[in-house]
């Protein structure tokens, strides 16, 4: 009788780190050139100790193809990661936080609220808003804060487009809430006894407050618009008055204020760093002011052809910028999933409950992919090099069923946004060798001390 053995399973590789500590330092200083390495020395699946923790990390073009896979969507979900805000917030369900059925519930309720259709014939409106915004905090001759001037004008567009309202004397509660819960709660890079904070406390009863207001309004005006002509906010409160069991009471507050949210952390530092990148690099500089000069000077000059998100075709300059931001100064190093099951791979068996981080930004900084992948070039998206297009190279909002439900929003809204800034403003470094400065808690973009000079008006 002969008995066969299973083979062994492959010991999944620790990355060396420093006693204590393990790899918690590379990567708080800079967490894409650590999963590089990382990845390069030990292949697509590795763990890395950060502190007295051990995590399961996946990375690569074949872990960002394979959260955009059937088995991905099967094999990892998203619930823990979110668990924590959602108990603090009193809730019981988030878009970010929920998998499969409830998932695409939620989502579909969203859609609408955050596709490029929502900026359909508010482009003018944008546009005030944002030269509404750099008048009012962008003034010539000062020294500005770029991070926290983009989340003023970013919290004021989402405001006015996705709400009704910008709550601009929210601001300072709503960053501080969305700082705390991430750092705390979601990333969990800071411990739960600042959630003692005064000043947190406060910021939520603040956040909770219009949240309040919020929905009183909401409540007020219900069934008075065409479902057509809905906003987000309106969908949102629609289905809670119709269909309480899909959005109930205990949700509207993390619901309401989730756009404000949404956007404060990842479309200010995207546009922060693009404004940098452009002043680093005088020949993009140059060319992105010539596309919002034309664009804007001729719809000036005639007065009969308003801005329309379709007018985003006419900035190819700009929207190739963003693009290679988004590459070169991801937002989303990683996502946080939980193994849902048992499962293989790249020859490894990751066991259910794992925590698993899949690094889909490190193709990003791959020469097989982006050659020399730390230069700023612009050039790399449109054809024939479409170097964006090689399946698992690029993933700025993600991948899978979570990739970022507002991505079509915000390439318009960033594009148009990003035009007028460099078409109005004169704008330089504080001095032309600065580098930028970057943080990564709660999540990575240019340091709060990063600021520029605003010479004066060109328009």
């Amino acid at each position: 009788m002969t008995v066969t053995q299973e083979a062994p399973a492959r010991q999944i590789p620790v990355v060396r780190g420093i006693p204590v500590f393990g790899s918690a330092l590379e990567m708080g200083k800079d967490p894409a050139a650590f999963l590089v390495r990382a990845y390069r020395e030990h292949g697509p699946v590795f763990r890395m100790r950060l502190l007295n923790q051990t995590y399961t990390v996946i990375a690569g073009p074949d872990a960002a193809n394979f959260m955009g896979s059937r088995e991905g969507r099967d094999c990892l979900r998203s619930k823990e990661f979110w668990q924590g805000m959602v108990d603090e917030y009193g809730g019981t369900r988030t878009l970010t936080g929920e998998d499969g059925e409830s998932h695409r519930e939620l989502r579909e309720l969203m859609r609408r609220g955050y596709s490029r259709d929502a900026i359909k014939g508010r482009v003018p409106e944008l546009i005030e808003i944002t030269d509404r915004v750099l008048e009012r905090d962008w003034k010539a001759g000062t020294t500005v804060p770029v991070v926290q001037n983009m989340q003023y004008l970013v919290t004021e567009q989402l405001g006015e487009i996705l709400t009704g309202s910008a709550p601009r004397e929210y601001v300072p509660d709503i960053r501080l809430l969305t700082l705390y819960v991430l750092n705390v709660l979601v990333t969990r890079q800071r411990p739960r006894i600042l959630l003692k904070d005064p000043r947190y406390r406060k910021a939520k009863a603040r956040v909770f407050e219009l949240a309040d207001r919020m929905a009183a309004d909401l409540r007020a005006r219900a069934g008075r618009t065409p479902d057509e002509d809905r906003i987000l906010v309106e969908d949102i409160m629609a289905a809670h008055l119709e269909r309480p069991g899909v959005v109930p009471a205990e949700d509207l507050t993390m619901t309401l204020t989730g756009p404000y949210v949404a956007g404060l952390d990842t479309v200010a530092n995207t546009t922060a760093s693009f404004v940098y990148a452009v002043l680093k690099h005088p020949e993009v500089l140059a060319r992105i002011r010539a596309e919002a000069d034309e664009l804007f000077g001729a719809t000036k000059k005639d007065g009969a052809s308003p801005i329309s998100d379709d007018d985003v075709r006419r900035l190819p300059a700009v929207r190739y910028a963003l693009m290679e931001t988004m590459r070169l100064y991801p937002v989303a190093v990683t996502l946080v999933r939980t193994a849902a099951r048992d499962f293989e791979f790249a020859g490894h068996t990751i066991r259910e409950g794992e925590m698993v981080y899949v690094a889909t930004s490190v193709p990003h900084f791959m020469e097989e992919y982006f050659p020399e992948p730390q230069m700023f070039d612009i050039g790399r998206y449109a054809k024939p090099r479409a170097e964006h297009l090689r399946p698992g190279a690029y993933s700025p909002y993600g991948r899978g069923p979570h990739t970022c439900l507002g991505k079509s929003f915000a390439d318009v809204q960033m594009a148009l946004s990003m035009a007028r800034l460099f078409h109005r403003l004169d704008l330089e470094l504080e001095s032309p060798g600065y580098t930028l400065r970057t943080r990564t808690a709660p999540t990575p973009g240019p340091a709060t001390s990063f600021k520029i000079r605003v010479k004066g008006y060109r328009n």
